[in-house]
């Protein structure tokens, strides 16, 4: 169980230029593991930090957890079943947005093998990026996994283009890069951060520091938002989402 105080870059590219980069709170848990939780931290109950199982794997607050990923991994005839990782931005004191969670499949041999990208937008609505190499190996770090946009996330940016995924991740540090490519515009995002045991001291020094969590991402996502708006980028509505919840 694993703390991740990381630092997400967003640039877009195109005729209208724009990039932010802040702190983030992360979590990467094992929820098989029969690991000791540290008392600030529950899974499926209220605390300081808490993960809950409706809030990944399936629909926005109605998801089922690591039964749904097994349970994708399955159906989908993919390796990884033997430890899935959650890495996600934990609820604080309650309160939680992940703009984007990621499942991290491993097989016997510890090498990644399979990872889902779960996004959610703003308006409520999630979809999840199965991926993984052409040839079932294993995932490394000069790996790139693209996959077609399906899914309205800023509504800044059209429902067209290919994301192009790199995950770095080993024992000390993950490094997640997603690059966003379409015709005159596109962005890149990553999301960077060593990894440190989950304790009591690390929670308490989250919460002193970074209060409001998530709250703070969602208002900084909306002030990012505000001034694309004010600099007259073009604005979309949001559309229904796709009719899979996952693609790949």
């Amino acid at each position: 169980m694993d703390y991740i105080q990381a630092h997400t870059f967003h640039g877009r590219k195109g005729k209208i230029e724009n990039s932010f980069r802040y702190a983030v709170d992360y979590l990467l848990l094992d929820l098989q593991s029969n690991e000791r939780f540290p008392r600030l931290f529950s899974h499926n109950h209220f605390n300081f930090f808490s993960i809950y199982d409706v809030d990944h794997g399936g629909p926005p607050k109605n998801g089922i957890g690591l039964s749904w990923v097994k349970n994708i991994l399955k159906i989908n005839d993919l390796p990884g079943q033997e430890k899935v990782l959650l890495l996600a931005q934990p609820r604080i004191l309650g309160f939680v947005f992940n703009p984007v969670s990621f499942w991290l499949c491993f097989d016997q041999k510890d090498n990644l093998r399979v990872v889902i990208a779960e996004v959610s937008n703003t308006f409520g609505q999630r979809h999840c990026y199965l991926c993984h190499r052409d040839d079932l190996g294993p995932i490394t770090g000069s790996d790139t996994i693209n996959a077609e946009k399906v899914f309205h996330v800023s509504p800044f940016q059209p429902v067209k283009g290919t994301y192009y995924f790199n995950f770095d991740i080993s024992i000390d540090q993950i490094s997640i890069t997603i690059e966003y490519k379409r015709e005159k515009g596109g962005l890149i995002a990553t999301l960077v951060g060593p990894r440190q045991p989950l304790t009591n001291r690390s929670i308490f020094f989250t919460i002193l520091h970074r209060p409001f969590g998530s709250r703070r991402v969602l208002s900084l996502i909306h002030w990012q938002a505000v001034r694309l708006w004010l600099r007259k980028a073009t604005f979309r509505s949001c559309p229904e989402s796709p009719q899979n919840d996952v693609s790949r």
